[in-house]
């Protein structure tokens, strides 16, 4: 299964993807690209990645939580290209068989996404400007993984 894609994110597909009927609880999280005062007019991300290595450790960060919460199920998909302002570039569905366990594995893979995934993303600003972005959310003269 590919947890990369290129196309927008379907919230209903990855609860369908996680539905059974021993999961009690079901938690979703939606990663957006906005545009605050300390984004500096963001009208879109560009994210890339080296895909082979990072299906790796995205399909290593679900079977963790396998492993880590007995019966929950992760859908998780992570777009590349360009995304706008308010559209979603990340999505994770957790299930469990309790409400905190569906949170805590949730919660779990974004942390883990951020600290260990190979995904570079680069600014693209209101006036031209293009802007590389390190995961602490400073920018930076170089990719950086996010």
């Amino acid at each position: 299964m590919s947890h990369l894609t290129r196309e927008p994110l379907a919230l209903d597909a990855l609860l369908a993807e996680v539905s059974s009927p021993e999961c009690g609880g079901t938690c979703a999280f939606l990663g957006t690209v906005r545009d605050g005062p300390e984004e500096h007019g963001v009208t879109a991300i560009e994210y890339s990645a080296y895909e082979e290595m990072v299906e790796g450790e995205l399909g290593r960060i679900v079977a963790e939580v396998g492993e880590r919460w007995s019966g929950a199920r992760v859908a998780l998909r992570h777009r590349l290209g360009v995304i706008r302002t308010g559209e979603a570039s990340v999505a994770i569905v957790a299930a469990a068989p309790h409400r905190a366990q569906a949170f805590e594995a949730c919660r779990y893979v974004i942390e883990e996404v951020k600290r260990r995934v190979p995904v570079w993303k680069k600014e693209l600003r209101a006036d031209g400007t293009e802007v590389w972005v390190d995961p602490s959310g400073r920018p930076t003269t170089r990719p950086a993984h996010v």
